[in-house]
């Protein structure tokens, strides 16, 4: 059974992700800070849980000592703030770049030696949409998800030789654990007015691309940025 290994396991998109993995045979790691959370995703999708501070590199390298092998790594966990870029705080940079750029080469640095050990693997970075729209009043986060697209694409070019692969994902308006209180009321249906497909996503809806990333029917794909957003990055629409 082919080990994954998903960070931001405990909510939202990463469990998601574990349980679509789960259905796809693999034996699932469900890495997150809270180990409450990892735990109940662990027990729903019949995975192994970890508490792991993606941050901590240390830890990172503790908690891939643990896992003897791996093939899939799903970089899910990511956090925001959005204050403007005049306004952001030194801490608040700094929170959301250890999490969503420094936590990706913690994570890669510890599990792909275990990918090349086992000839091969995936790795699934978590982007966004706001990566590519540079939405205005969204601060560093924007940057931060720009910068994920670009590792992406670096450990693509540097790890293909091993036949390991490296894709990103760009959700678009996704209802989730962490955005709900975004989409209260009649607020999902105004969101979804914005959106070609006039719906917004659901965390399946993510799930569904990792599963076919993390699978062999995505073996020659690699260095790609897959938006999964209803065609919001298409372009802009008819008005």
């Amino acid at each position: 059974m082919p080990v994954a290994a998903v960070t931001g396991a405990g909510q939202g998109l990463g469990r998601a992700d574990c349980l679509r993995l789960a259905e796809d045979g693999f034996d699932v790691m469900c890495l997150d800070l809270n180990l409450d959370a990892a735990r109940e995703t662990a027990e729903l999708c019949g995975g192994t849980a970890f508490q792991l501070d993606v941050t901590d590199r240390a830890a990172v390298f503790a908690v891939a000592d643990q896992i003897p092998e791996c093939f899939a790594l799903v970089n899910n966990a990511g956090i925001w703030n959005f204050p403007s870029i005049l306004d952001v705080t030194e801490q608040q940079m700094q929170s959301v770049i250890e999490v969503n750029i420094k936590g990706i080469v913690w994570c890669c640095q510890a599990f792909v030696p275990k990918m090349r050990a086992g000839g091969g693997g995936s790795i699934v970075n978590m982007s966004s949409g706001a990566a590519w729209t540079n939405s205005p009043d969204v601060g560093i986060y924007p940057a931060t998800k720009a910068a994920v697209e670009s590792l992406t694409k670096t450990l693509a070019l540097e790890l293909g030789v091993d036949n390991i692969r490296s894709n990103a994902i760009g959700p678009g308006l996704i209802v989730s654990d962490g955005t709900a209180g975004n989409f209260q009321g009649d607020r999902a249906n105004e969101r979804a007015q914005g959106v070609p497909m006039k719906r917004v996503g659901a965390p399946a809806d993510i799930a569904d691309v990792v599963s076919f990333l993390c699978s062999n029917d995505s073996r020659y794909v690699s260095g790609q940025v897959i938006y999964v957003d209803g065609a919001i990055t298409a372009g802009a629409m008819k008005r």
